[in-house]
């Protein structure tokens, strides 16, 4: 076992689909498979072992005990169809696991939510499908249930979107599932408190940095893989904590005053929308 008493960096990578062709407003959230087969073979090369989120944020309760020497958190967002058959056998290949977070509202049907930028018709994976990635031994963690901007929403309404897309996957796969990922990353102090009050015990962000034992399991930090990275960058962001994939100091400030200011609109936007509602039904 490796020592924790200095701060390890532990990368956590975000992937959405694993495909070849996309409409050019949806491509940064693509990835090809041959891309992604040189990312595994590159961490198989330097004998990463991969870990669940929720593998993670157990050994952070303990302080790192049980984490492997060179860890490495694969994540998948959205839960599209090619990740069954593009992702899944890849990872197999390598004996990896990863946490897949799926969008609830879409299985078995396609990605409706990305109609506005031509991106409607993506095939989402089904229950069938997702019953056997569960059973392969990847985690399935929950993306909420009809992949809304959280911290934009009702109180309400938040919760609804992250109890129901909890329930569901426990009614199909029947396990517990115990992982949330925030769509499009957005949260606020408000969805965070929901999402661990519900039953969560950890929930990823993205921030463009890596992850540690000190880390808030509730706002985990990942990396968003994008369809250029190659390995020199990936290699560069695991062993240097620098690169393109890793957001400058100047961008994390910037990050952190969008959250503000969304959340200062949110709670705004979110009061106008229930007492709206409200006078409606008077």
């Amino acid at each position: 076992m490796v020592n924790h008493t200095e701060k390890q960096n532990i990368p956590i990578l975000m992937y959405h689909s694993i495909s070849s062709y996309a409409h050019p407003r949806f491509r940064p959230c693509i990835v090809s498979p041959e891309t992604f087969e040189e990312h595994l073979s590159y961490l198989d090369q330097c004998h990463y072992t991969s870990v669940t989120v929720t593998q993670f944020v157990q050994a952070i309760a303990r302080g790192g005990d049980g984490l492997p020497p060179r860890p490495v958190i694969l994540t998948f967002d959205d839960g599209y169809a090619d990740f069954y058959t593009s992702a899944l056998p890849a990872l197999r290949r390598h004996s990896f696991t990863a946490t897949l977070y799926i969008a609830t509202a879409f299985v078995g049907n396609t990605s409706r939510w990305l109609q506005h930028i031509g991106e409607g018709m993506r095939p989402m994976l089904t229950w069938v499908q997702l019953a056997e990635i569960n059973a392969s031994g990847i985690e399935c963690g929950a993306h909420s249930h009809t992949h809304r901007p959280l911290d934009m929403l009702p109180p309400s309404v938040v919760r609804d979107e992250i109890v129901h897309s909890k329930e569901l996957l426990e009614e199909h796969l029947g396990q517990q599932v115990s992982s949330f990922a925030y769509p499009f990353g957005y949260y606020s102090v408000p969805v965070r408190r929901i999402v661990q009050a519900v039953g969560y015990v950890s929930a990823c962000a993205i921030k463009g940095a890596l992850s540690s034992l000190h880390d808030d399991p509730y706002t985990l930090a990942r990396l968003a893989i994008k369809p250029d990275t190659g390995v020199q960058a990936l290699a560069a962001a695991l062993s240097t904590g620098r690169g393109p994939l890793v957001a400058s100091q100047m961008k994390q400030v910037r990050a952190h005053l969008r959250r503000y200011v969304r959340s200062v609109y949110g709670k705004l936007w979110s009061g106008w929308s229930a007492t709206f509602q409200e006078r409606t039904r008077d």
